[in-house]
C-alpha cells in the first residue's frame, strides 16, 4: 500500500491571552514545529487551513465560542485535528467531557515545557496514525471500485468463508468461472493471500480503526 503524501504538521494555538499565545508560539518554534496562532475559536474556524496535518492547543474559555464548542465542530470533519486543552479554568466535569470527546490531553496553566511538548508529540503521533489509516482506506475503496459486479459478489462470498463450489452453486456459475473472478479480485485488490483479502474487507467495513 502506498505511503500518504508527506506534509509537515502544524501546531495550531488558540488562546485569547496574547502573552501566553506568543510564549507558546516561541516555545514550539524553538522545538522545531510550524505554528499558527489564533486569538479565538472564531478566528481559527475562519482561517484557511491548507494543511490538514497537525494538532490543536486549545483554551477552554475565550470570547465567543468556547474551546469545547470548537472541539465539537472539529469532530464533524473527516479527519479532525487531535486536541490538547490548555486552560487555567480546569475542573473535573469539563476535563471529563473533553476527554470523552476525544481530547489527547487536558493540561492546566501554568504548564511545564516538557509536559507540553510530550503532549504535542503524542497528538502529532495520533494525527499521523489516523491520517495513514484514512489514506489506506481511501486507496482500498478505489481498488474495490475497479471490481466488476460479479467480482464483488465472489469477493464478498470468499470473505464470508464460502468454498469455490459453494460460491458456484449460490451464484449459478461454473466453479472455473468462480476461480477466475476470485483471482481477478485478488489482483485488483492487491491482496497477496486470503488472510490479507479478509483484512482489507474488514477495514473497508469498519472504516478507520
Amino acid at each position: 500500500m502506498s505511503s500518504p503524501v508527506s506534509e509537515k504538521p502544524v501546531v495550531y494555538v488558540v488562546d485569547d491571552d496574547d502573552s501566553l499565545r506568543k510564549a507558546l508560539t516561541r516555545l514550539l518554534h524553538a522545538a522545531g514545529y510550524e505554528v499558527r496562532a489564533h486569538a479565538s475559536a472564531g478566528d481559527f474556524m475562519l482561517a484557511d487551513r491548507d494543511n490538514k496535518r497537525g494538532c490543536l492547543l486549545l483554551d477552554i474559555k475565550m470570547p465567543g465560542p468556547s474551546g469545547l464548542t470548537l472541539q465539537e465542530a472539529l469532530s464533524k470533519e473527516e479527519e479532525p485535528l487531535p486536541v490538547i486543552f490548555l486552560t487555567a479554568h480546569g475542573d473535573v466535569p469539563t476535563s471529563v467531557r473533553a476527554m470523552k470527546a476525544g481530547a489527547v490531553d487536558f493540561l492546566t496553566k501554568p504548564i511545564k515545557r516538557e509536559v507540553l511538548l510530550n503532549a504535542v508529540r503524542a497528538a502529532l503521533a495520533r494525527d499521523l496514525r489516523l491520517h495513514t489509516s484514512h489514506e489506506e482506506l481511501r486507496e482500498l475503496r478505489m481498488r474495490f471500485a475497479k471490481l466488476t459486479p460479479r467480482e464483488r459478489e465472489v469477493l464478498e462470498l470468499v470473505v464470508a468463508g464460502r468454498l469455490n463450489k459453494q460460491i458456484a452453486a449460490e451464484l449459478g456459475i461454473a466453479m472455473r468461472t468462480v476461480k477466475v473472478h476470485r483471482a481477478q479480485a485478488m489482483i485488483k485488490m492487491r491482496a497477496g493471500s486470503l488472510a490479507e483479502l479478509v483484512h482489507f474487507a474488514d477495514k473497508m467495513r469498519g472504516g478507520i480503526s
